[in-house]
């Protein structure tokens, strides 16, 4: 960046404004254009010091973090990155998406997380920087009633064909209009990396369930890999694909972060490939950085289904920018899904056609 952006840093703690002052300052690319102690007051500061950027708390006395968001993102929108406690609930954290909130950074929770919370800030206002403002309107939840899945049985038998997703700035809402879009009896095990605190992403894996067909919830480590069941790496872990001796399993651990993020699109998608080959279907979504580039060119080295989104619907378009050279389809978000799930049972009828005898 040519020139240091201005960033507006909103909370009710003297003592923590001045905390993200500091951050703030110490970096070449960003500049504090104004400080607020209130919701009303970071309206009136959005006015009069235009900033670029807002660095926002959610509990605030007064007018509240959401509140403030909803003004900000309908009357003078601009990116906001989401700067809140432990004390927030995820319910709480995928509403400030749903208004338009770009990023979520957490607070230092403990002496000598400064360091930690000082990257993930930079990192998240760089990220903040690149999001284009057209995609960040106002998202509703989806709110209807689950149909049950056909014969009202959940899948018992082991998935031959999987789905993985790699998502990081921007993919909560992405994954909410890919996953209910999805087929209830989808013939593939679907699984997501979305780069995300370890606190939310039960919250969001609930929110997904609620409003899709699909079965959604958090990997577990060890549990088999089923169709029509989709698996959420829990913040902060990694999710892979392993071969069990009934078949598929899901692996969950906490090994390194793979370049800088956990968990990892690359290691998720790699391990799909391994496992399921030409069964394999892989995306990778909106998000700053390169993950799942690699993730991709594997699965289509193993002769598996490609697919980036599009920049035009990214929120930010660097992952999948990154993966395009890779990528057999370059899609828009709202066909997305429905490619998802053309590619699965087209791979799928292919295998049972070669079992039969049929034409392969």
């Amino acid at each position: 960046m040519s020139a240091s952006l201005g960033v507006l840093v909103v909370d009710d703690s003297a003592t923590m404004r001045a905390v993200i002052r500091d951050v703030i300052e110490g970096s070449e690319e960003f500049a504090v254009a104004g400080e607020a102690a209130t919701g009303y007051e970071a309206i009136r500061q959005v006015h009069d010091a235009a900033p670029d950027l807002v660095a926002l708390d959610l509990r605030m006395p007064d007018l509240d973090g959401l509140e403030a968001l909803g003004y900000i993102m309908s009357e003078a929108p601009r990116p906001v990155v989401i700067v809140t406690a432990l004390e927030a609930g995820g319910e709480e954290v995928l509403r400030a998406l749903d208004y338009g909130a770009v990023e979520l950074v957490m607070k230092p929770s403990a002496a000598g997380g400064e360091r930690e919370f000082a990257d993930r800030l930079i990192r998240a206002l760089r990220a903040a920087a690149m999001a284009r403002l057209t995609n960040l309107r106002f998202e509703p939840p989806r709110q209807r009633r689950r149909r049950p899945r056909p014969g009202h049985v959940r899948e018992r038998r082991a998935a031959h064909a999987a789905v993985a997703i790699a998502a990081s700035t921007g993919g909560p809402r992405a994954l909410m209009e890919i996953v209910p879009a999805l087929p209830a009896d989808l013939p593939a095990a679907v699984l997501i990396a979305q780069h995300m605190p370890a606190l939310f992403t039960a919250s969001l894996a609930e929110r997904l369930h609620a409003a899709s067909d699909l079965d959604v919830a958090e990997a577990e480590d060890g549990e088999p890999l089923r169709p029509g069941r989709v698996y959420l790496a829990p913040g902060g872990r990694h999710l892979e694909a392993k071969r069990g001796v009934a078949g598929p399993e899901a692996r969950v651990h906490a090994e390194p972060p793979v370049h800088g993020v956990r968990p990892s699109g690359d290691l998720l998608l790699a391990s799909v490939a391994r496992v399921f080959g030409p069964r394999a279907v892989a995306v990778v979504l909106t998000g700053m950085g390169r993950d799942g580039a690699e993730g991709l060119r594997a699965v289509r080295e193993v002769g598996g289904a490609t697919c980036a989104q599009d920049r035009a619907t990214s929120i930010i378009y660097g992952m999948p920018a990154a993966a395009a050279p890779h990528a057999a389809v370059i899609a828009p978000l709202g066909g997305i899904a429905r490619a998802l799930a053309a590619e699965v049972a087209r791979r799928v009828n292919v295998e049972a056609g070669s079992a039969a005898g049929g034409p392969t």
